[in-house]
């Protein structure tokens, strides 16, 4: 999901209805502590889902630890080289073809929780 306001806790609720819409199991999302993720609105939301998704939370400031941040870099790496988006709209598509592109490639997304510093997520 790309989103251009301010990421808030309706925005992760939005988000989190797009995510179980799309699996009809359990998902386990990682998240870290941002006050949106632990807001009263994101726990109504998953008491009104039970057993749709589970959260897990990252040490509080832990960057190294976080696999998003591996996202984010590798993200950062790959659009220059596909494409220089001209405005704000053209970088939202090439940024939703980035990740259409990694949901077919799982053994890179597997990378992402591969290093010595995020082996802690798989266990």
């Amino acid at each position: 999901m790309v989103f251009t306001e301010a990421f808030d806790a309706d925005v992760m609720c939005r988000f989190l209805d797009h995510l179980a819409g799309h699996f009809d199991h359990k998902v386990h999302f990682v998240l870290d502590g941002h006050s949106a993720h632990r807001s009263r609105k994101v726990r109504a939301w998953l008491a009104d889902h039970p057993g749709r998704i589970e959260l897990h939370f990252l040490p509080s400031y832990s960057p190294e630890l976080n696999p998003d941040e591996l996202v984010n870099a590798d993200l950062k790496r790959s659009l220059p080289m596909l494409s220089r988006a001209r405005d704000q709209a053209q970088l939202a598509a090439e940024t939703r073809r980035f990740f259409h592109r990694r949901q077919r490639q799982p053994h890179i997304v597997r990378g992402y929780f591969g290093g010595p510093h995020v082996r802690y997520i798989l266990e």
